[in-house]
């Protein structure tokens, strides 16, 4: 009897096959692709007007100028939009799978339930923010008084270590919709709202709030201290820059322990039967 080619495929192989047709599905359509991607560009674009104009007025805050702000801002949204890409099917999933009862087709199938839904689509429209992103990190990297070239290593390593912060929120979102059935609103709070916080200073927040976004949601280990390491900027909580290097491995700590909270919710799924 032959193989089924999804049983022969390994799971690179696989996710590669469901990420291209995802892709060429999307490309159907290219003005629609097109004008969603300048949308998205041009939201996030205005966002940072904003940041923009505070700046313009005071000059600086809390030691930090538009120019290094700015790699806070490049930072957290490149690699949020990285995880906004992989992640649509966690995003989606209480009303796409648990509620119309899908998830048990998921279930039958020999493969991950992790890697299946990574590959429900690949969502292209976040590409108008990473571009975005990346142009406003180049720029303050450009304006930026003190930037250690050498260190620029660590920006890639920041931002995959942001990606898996943000996907773990993503697969953290759709554990509970095992107990909610939808997913919690307040969970918008850490997407939506940590891209936020992780344009600004972390020294602008209150002590409980930079307290959660080091220790519970690790923001500031994948973006506020990396951009202290690379603009050679001293932290005034005392911390030495060379953590900026080390902390983005928070982020994928964090990934790891959404992952082992999704299995549990797995395990522990009970099908309604309809």
């Amino acid at each position: 009897m032959p193989h089924s080619p999804s049983r022969t495929l390994g799971p690179v192989g696989l996710y590669r096959r469901m990420a291209g047709a995802s892709i060429v599905a999307q490309l159907r359509y290219p003005g629609t692709f097109i004008i969603q991607a300048i949308g998205n560009f041009v939201t996030t674009l205005l966002s940072f007007f904003g940041i923009w104009s505070l700046f313009h007025r005071f000059g600086s805050i809390a030691g930090w100028d538009i120019g290094t702000v700015a790699v806070l801002y490049g930072l957290v949204n490149v690699a949020f939009a990285v995880a906004e890409t992989l992640g649509r099917g966690f995003e989606v999933f209480g009303g796409e799978y648990v509620r119309t009862g899908s998830f048990d087709r998921l279930l039958l199938r020999p493969r991950s339930t992790l890697l299946l839904l990574l590959g429900h689509e690949l969502r292209l429209r976040p590409i108008g923010r990473f571009l975005q992103g990346l142009f406003v990190l180049v720029a303050g990297l450009w304006l930026a008084p003190h930037v250690q070239w050498s260190a620029l290593l660590v920006l890639p390593w920041a931002v995959a270590g942001g990606a898996a912060m943000f996907l773990g929120v993503l697969i953290g979102q759709a554990a509970l919709c095992f107990i909610t059935v939808e997913g919690l609103e307040v969970v918008n709070v850490l997407t939506y709202g940590g891209v936020e916080a992780g344009q600004y200073p972390l020294t602008m927040f209150g002590r409980w709030l930079r307290r959660f976004i080091t220790f519970v949601l690790p923001l500031a280990a994948v973006c506020y201290y990396p951009a202290l390491f690379c603009l050679r900027h001293p932290d005034p909580l005392g911390l030495p820059i060379w953590i900026g290097a080390l902390s983005p491995s928070a982020g994928f700590a964090f990934l790891g322990v959404m992952v082992f909270a999704w299995q549990r919710a797995v395990a522990g799924y009970v099908s309604s039967g309809s």
